[in-house]
């Protein structure tokens, strides 16, 4: 019976490492220090939403249909996965807003770009 591979140690809490690996077919063992993925840190709730984001080809639209969640919701998992893997999330800067419609006010961009770069970020 094969378990899902724990990724923190249970009685320090500290991140394990893969140590060997075993072929149930021919019995070959192989002895070493493996990385986990990233991915093997996410939790089953996380990793179903992965999954259904990946077949809905990331329309958040459709993962709030498949889910039955809200727009804000969808969002608010991404950036929890997101974090979870270890990137920064990028948040808006009521500094960048600022900037954009300065720029905007002094001519140095079209309204469509500004627009296009509220929307970026």
């Amino acid at each position: 019976m094969a378990y899902p591979v724990i990724t923190n140690c249970p009685v320090c809490s500290k991140t394990l490492k893969i140590t060997k690996l075993n072929c149930t077919h021919c019995h070959t063992t192989i002895e070493n220090e493996f990385e986990l993925s990233p991915f093997s840190s996410l939790s089953k709730e996380q990793l179903h939403f992965v999954e259904v984001f990946l077949v809905c080809r990331g329309n958040i639209k459709e993962v709030e249909k498949e889910l039955g969640i809200s727009y804000p919701t969808v969002r608010g998992k991404l950036t929890d996965i997101i974090t979870s893997l270890g990137y920064e999330t990028k948040k808006k800067s009521e500094v960048d807003e600022k900037k954009v419609v300065a720029m905007l006010e002094n001519g140095e961009i079209s309204t469509e770009e500004a627009i296009r770069l509220l929307k970026e970020e």
